[in-house]
């Protein structure tokens, strides 16, 4: 039964999850200059604080858990969480978002997890621009390791690209998605770049309207199809001619918020109502032993009155998130 429900009338079956901050990429619209680990760092959520956690977003309804970082699998307890929360019945699909670092040689282990998706950040195809973006030349690898999840009959995979003006927003990108989606029945959106507590002057120079994009799917013959209920917040697009979807995710845009549908909790245990809300509530003191489970549950519900109805991004606020890899995008 679903128990998360905010003054708006939405509901909260998925939740994205992060597990770690920290990231071996150096993107130049998340972390430019890499990871630091900060002063004090309290460390992040343990395997039992991972659990308790679980079993309490269990009982409140959510059935769908996106792990996510920074990047996660540089946890050397990675794949012993991914184990953890597939034991939990209540939770139906277990998702994870990677840039897909080594993804080469995390294919096959990945597939053993019985994962039930994969998220790719990949900005481009092409290997410069690549290299460019991300700070490393992993193209190759990280390809390789979706021909071994396509190979190993794995299905349920997405890519997904930050959208850059005069990087990868012109025709010659988006025809080479088109060809590699079909070639591969493969799902792939375009974010749009949103604005963060440190990156106005990377957003200012580098924002595309997510437009751009939804010209290009009108006039090559993609239609919009409606989304399911733990959907993320793409607007998915089918080619009758084509394999593959095409998405788009356009937080700009008119009315994005009214399909919200998950909630975020930080890798040290902080619950954020919205990617870029004003406040947190930590939750990591009620995190501690089962028997705490009810505090915990009575918590996140009395948070959850206080959902706004929008991020109001519009307006310039981009709450208390310095950068994504902070909470996990």
């Amino acid at each position: 039964m679903e128990k998360l429900k905010d003054t708006f009338g939405r509901s909260f079956p998925y939740i994205r999850l992060s597990i770690t901050d920290v990231c071996n990429f150096k993107c130049g619209y998340c972390l430019p200059n890499g990871y630091f680990k900060p002063n004090n760092h309290p460390g992040f959520l343990n395997l039992n604080e991972v659990e308790n956690l679980i079993n309490a977003l269990s009982d409140l309804g959510v059935s769908k858990i996106r792990v996510t970082g920074g990047e996660p699998t540089v946890r050397k307890d990675f794949f012993d969480i991914i184990k953890l929360i597939k034991t939990k019945n209540n939770i139906k699909k277990l998702v994870i978002t990677t840039n897909g670092y080594k993804l080469n040689k995390l294919a096959e282990p990945l597939i053993n997890t019985r994962v039930d998706g994969i998220n790719i950040s990949i900005d481009t195809l092409n290997r410069e621009k690549f290299k460019q973006i991300t700070g490393h030349d992993r193209l190759p690898e990280i390809l390789k390791g979706i021909k071994i999840l396509l190979d190993k009959g794995f299905e349920n995979i997405k890519l997904n690209a930050v959208l850059l003006k005069g990087i990868n927003d012109n025709k010659r990108e988006f025809d080479s998605w088109a060809n590699f989606i079909n070639h591969n029945n493969i799902n792939f959106r375009y974010i749009e770049l949103m604005q963060t507590g440190d990156n106005l002057k990377y957003f200012k120079q580098y924002h595309q309207s997510a437009k751009i994009f939804k010209n290009y799917l009108d006039e090559n013959g993609w239609k919009n199809i409606d989304r399911t209920r733990d959907d993320g917040p793409a607007l998915n697009y089918v080619n009758q001619k084509l394999k593959g979807k095409f998405g788009v995710i356009a937080p700009y845009s008119k009315d994005f918020c009214k399909s919200c549908n998950r909630l975020r909790i930080t890798a040290k245990g902080e619950l954020r109502l919205c990617l870029f809300g004003n406040t947190g509530t930590n939750l990591r003191k009620y995190l501690q032993n089962p028997k705490q489970k009810e505090e915990l549950i009575n918590l996140i519900l009395t948070q959850l009155k206080f959902k706004k109805e929008s991020h109001y991004l519009e307006l310039g606020n981009t709450g208390i998130t310095p950068h994504l890899a902070s909470i996990g995008g």
